[in-house]
């Protein structure tokens, strides 16, 4: 997998801003001073940027940049505004404004005293997240064409890496990692091993991050659901118990809607089961992922322009393995139970047809109206195996469920959806205070009724109107009286259009932070 950028913390040299000659970014707080290491020339080039209208209108976690600065060996300066009373997100900003220009060279960074330096570093190491190891042709000179890439991979110094590998069994003895061949950042600070101490949790952070964003990014000819399946299977190294269930079983469960969906592919279907026990006794939460490795449509096939980016569709099955990985490098204090459902939709002769009833594993019956609204389906079977199975304290599914709630909230904001207010305030209070968009919208018996079948106990789907909240209706049918349950809708948030404040352009991981913090503030034994 792709690992967070290498940054090792050091005490503050400033006589090494001079010679340093890779990259040096420095922490500035509006009306501070610069560092005294700085020479002459140097120095009064960015006292002129950081006084120009340019440097003025800085918000904060925004940067300048000087190249190749006067007196320094460095091939850019980089002065970054962040106040003394920055938020969490203002830094997480800063940070990002230093990672997206990691490249491949060395980076100095300047924090100071910074309160928030450790939040500055989680900005890097997000932001300079780069899945580039399909790309054999560099952009700009650099390896031969044809070379084999080298991706973004860590080197492990237990003392002083932080937004390292946090699975540090794998550590060469004696790393030794030549300069120009990939990114590293030495971050000087007043207190550098006590930050080195603290930033464990926030490595593994970082990696489930990244788990996530790889799980997402990969082609389906690449990430099938028996890959799939196998890299979750492979987190028994950290830690996690983790039981791969297989079609025949699946059956022998009931799970007809699930499997109906994947009838049409190659590839079989699965659902994957992944347990942290870190709590006392208590009743573990629930997080239950849409997996669907690739989505045609099926019957109902999609229009061909832009299908290529249903390679996502299993989204919400990353950011659940993405935050399991987390829980077990940061040795969570709860009890967690993560579950996917791994399918492919596929058109086919033995595919699902619309008009289709299928039986779920609740025994309910169900029309299938429309073959492309296939991952309320997938997720019937597993809330219901979830809450027959675990009787969690709460279930959260995550799904790039939806179309529509891109329309009503656009790629900002992922959609919530619950049926227990305590746990949809703190779902978005998560979101708040690592800085993801997410918003609540509502459900009710009006809604309910527009997934009413003439046929069967409901149909699949209940067209166009409000086609988020229907599709919630339909998930809600699947969560037992009295259990606390949300569904958050992230199929505006996992891969945007564009780059995000902490992602560049493609998959960003949405949720693994947001749960993760909900996980530590409400779930976590003292």
């Amino acid at each position: 997998m792709t690992h967070p950028v290498e940054i090792t913390f050091s005490e503050i040299a400033a006589d090494r801003l001079a010679s340093h000659e890779g990259r040096v970014a420095i922490v500035v707080q509006p009306g501070g001073r610069l560092p005294q290491g700085l020479p002459r020339a140097a120095r009064e080039a960015a006292q002129r940027a950081m006084e120009s209208k340019a440097g003025k209108g800085l918000k904060p976690g925004a940067a300048l940049e000087l190249a190749f600065p006067a007196g320094m060996a460095a091939e850019a300066l980089t002065l970054v505004a962040l106040p003394a009373g920055a938020t969490v997100t203002e830094a997480r900003k800063a940070g990002a404004a230093i990672g997206a220009k990691l490249g491949k060279t060395h980076t100095l960074v300047l924090a100071g005293g910074h309160k928030l330096a450790g939040e500055i570093a989680l900005g890097i190491a997000l932001r300079g997240y780069d899945f580039s190891v399909y790309q054999t042709k560099p952009a700009e000179g650099g390896e031969e064409a044809g070379a084999d890439p080298i991706p973004q991979s860590v080197t492990h110094e237990p003392e002083t890496a932080v937004m390292a590998d946090a699975q540090a069994d794998s550590a060469p003895e004696t790393p030794s990692e030549p300069v120009s061949e990939k990114a590293r950042v030495t971050f000087m600070v007043k207190d550098p091993e006590t930050l080195a101490r603290t930033a464990q949790d926030a490595a593994a952070v970082a990696e489930g991050v990244f788990f996530t964003r790889d799980l997402v990014n990969e082609p389906a000819n690449v990430l099938t659901t028996t890959d799939f399946a196998d890299r979750l299977k492979a987190m028994e190294e950290i830690g996690l118990s983790v039981e791969v269930l297989e079609e025949d079983q699946l059956a022998e469960l009931g799970m007809r809607a699930l499997l109906g969906v994947g009838q049409g592919s190659e590839s079989p279907s699965k659902v994957v089961v992944m347990r942290w026990n870190g709590g006392r006794d208590e009743a573990p939460l629930a997080l239950v992922g849409k997996g669907v490795v690739f989505d045609t449509g099926g019957i109902s096939i999609k229009p061909a322009a832009g299908m290529e980016e249903m390679t996502m569709d299993m989204g919400g099955a990353g950011v659940v393995a993405g935050v399991m990985r987390t829980l077990a490098l940061r040795r969570a204090k709860a009890n967690v139970v993560g579950l996917v459902g791994l399918v492919e939709n596929m058109p086919d002769g033995k595919a699902q047809r619309p008009g289709d009833i299928v039986r779920s594993m609740k025994g309910d019956t169900i029309e299938v109206i429309n073959t492309d609204a296939e991952g309320r389906l997938v997720l019937a079977d597993v809330l219901w195996y979830a809450q027959t199975r675990f009787n969690p304290s709460a279930v959260i599914d995550l799904a790039t469920l939806t179309g529509a709630v891109i329309i009503a909230l656009g790629h900002d904001n992922a959609g919530v959806f619950s049926n227990d207010d305590a746990l949809a305030d703190t779902i978005l209070a998560a979101a708040r205070a690592e800085g993801e968009g997410a918003w609540r919208l509502p459900l009710g018996q009006p809604y309910d009724a527009l997934i009413k079948s003439r046929l069967a106990d409901m149909k699949n789907t209940g067209g166009r109107a409000a086609g988020s909240i229907t599709a919630a209706q339909f998930l809600q049918r699947f969560i037992r009286k009295g259990t606390p349950w949300a569904h958050i809708d992230i199929a505006g948030v996992a891969l945007p259009p564009a780059a995000t404040d902490l992602a560049p352009k493609g998959a960003t991981g949405w949720g693994v932070m947001t749960l993760d913090r909900l996980i530590r503030d409400r779930y976590e034994s003292r």
